[in-house]
């Protein structure tokens, strides 16, 4: 098996990822990052960002682009690997294999692997994904000012970011498969008892229309009397649940409900050595900002920890050795 040793592994090349691998370049740390496929993740779903500091108004794929090119300028680019499962061996090292054959060994990994929005999985979803259809009301709700917008669950999240949006809507109307919403009792009755909200009750969407402009609505049944219908909205926002990338990691680490991997403040979790940063992390917002300063974070953590490894094997060091060392 072809082996690769390093200091710092990073797993995944999105925003968390890129920064990173910047800031671990910067303080010329031994490092690799690994991502499976184009680098970027969830951010290249996001046609226009409007809320990372600086940049106003910066495409998703633009984005991605400066962040991959800074971490470049100090030495580091995404490595192509599809992370297989995650270890870490007796002598303390992790040890990443990658489909095909390849493995990684280090002492310390910043996983930053992120998460994945649960899919309605009807035509037109991913026609117009980034064109009227998205998953985060927080990313991309000052887009839809004073138009229609449908959100899509029964949970939490749809009924807490369904409030959030009606700031901007002119009217926010809730589609749930149920006759009742599944989430918290305050969250569901501050939606449904605002004045710009609506619900309709044991509906599905069975298609998401639009033309070259982007979203133009939905098409609708009753799950109960099979009845049709259709729904005139500009913007889509789905929220049928959320998955942390976690399935690689073959070691327990403590984590939340959810199974998003719990940290200190420091960006440890309860494996020494292994960092987590961005989505797949336990936290009360998931945005491109925190993705970045989790990111920064963990690699000044991740190079803390190396340098506590470093001193304690030189402690090991007889005195005699020691000084042989110094002279060379």
């Amino acid at each position: 098996m072809e082996e690769h040793n390093h200091d710092l592994i990073i797993v995944g090349a999105g925003p968390a990822g890129l920064c990173a691998a910047l800031y671990a370049g910067r303080s010329e740390l031994d490092v690799v990052m690994l991502e499976a496929g184009v680098p970027g993740g969830q951010l290249l779903l996001t046609e226009l960002v409007d809320d990372y500091p600086g940049l106003e108004d910066v495409g998703g794929f633009e984005l991605v682009e400066k962040m991959s090119n800074h971490a470049k300028k100090f030495g580091v680019e995404a490595t192509p690997g599809r992370v297989e499962k995650i270890t870490r061996d007796d002598d303390g090292y992790f040890l990443i294999d990658i489909e095909g054959g390849a493995r990684y060994r280090a002492p310390s990994v910043v996983f930053t692997a992120g998460g994945t929005p649960k899919r309605l999985e009807v035509p037109g979803e991913d026609k117009y994904m980034g064109k009227g259809v998205t998953y985060c009301a927080i990313c991309d709700g000052a887009f839809f000012k004073g138009e229609k917008i449908a959100v899509i669950g029964g949970g939490d999240s749809a009924a807490e970011e369904g409030e959030f949006l009606t700031r901007y809507g002119s009217s926010v109307t809730l589609i749930h498969r149920r006759e009742e919403l599944r989430a918290q009792a305050v969250l569901a009755r501050r939606f449904i008892e605002h004045p710009k909200t609506d619900v309709i009750w044991n509906t599905v969407v069975e298609e998401i229309r639009g033309d070259d402009n982007g979203v133009t609505g939905l098409a609708l049944k009753n799950v109960e009397t099979g009845e049709q219908s259709e729904l005139s909205v500009t913007g889509i926002f789905i929220f049928v649940g959320f998955t942390p990338n976690v399935e690689t990691v073959g070691m327990h680490v403590e984590h939340d409900s959810g199974g998003y991997i719990k940290t200190d403040r420091d960006m440890r979790t309860s494996i020494p050595g292994f960092f987590v940063a961005g989505d797949v992390r336990s936290q009360l917002v998931r945005q491109i900002t925190t993705a970045v300063g989790d990111a920064t974070t963990a690699v000044f953590s991740a190079e803390k920890y190396l340098q506590e490894l470093h001193d304690k094997t030189e402690a090991k060091v007889p005195p005699d050795l020691a000084q042989e060392r110094q002279a060379v």
